[in-house]
């Protein structure tokens, strides 16, 4: 079982910045990927970033450039800085991670995680 808490979540104005922490607990070492996903309201969840065992980092098309996710010792926290934040960044932001292994191509793809938080949410104002 692994636990995973979102915080850093706020309102901000475009072009800011924000960032993003997930406390994990539990059995981390059983995980692969990790992973930031984003849902805004009407839309179907986004994968944002992920992150491998291997350091590995694969990004969604629309945050690269703007978004670095990195990982925490003993992967036990997850974290994402935002920057040149746009309206369209605006969802509940949620961590997740995968407790099988996954190729990069498919490590944005909400349905190969297990383990979700419960999302912090990101709202940006022109």
């Amino acid at each position: 079982q692994v636990d995973l808490v979102e915080s850093g979540g706020g309102s901000v104005q475009a072009g800011g910045s924000l960032s993003l922490a997930c406390a994990a607990s539990g059995d981390t070492w059983a995980t692969y990927y990790m992973a930031w996903f984003r849902q805004a309201p009407g839309k179907e969840r986004e994968g944002v970033a992920a992150i491998g065992n291997d350091g590995r980092v694969v990004y969604g098309d629309s945050v690269k450039g703007r978004f670095i996710i990195s990982q925490g010792h003993a992967k036990n926290g997850l974290y994402l800085q935002m920057n040149s934040l746009k309206r369209e960044d605006t969802a509940l932001y949620y961590c997740a991670a995968a407790r099988v292994a996954l190729t990069p191509i498919r490590s944005l793809e909400a349905d190969r995680y297990y383990y979700w938080g419960q999302g912090t949410q990101v709202t940006v104002s022109s």
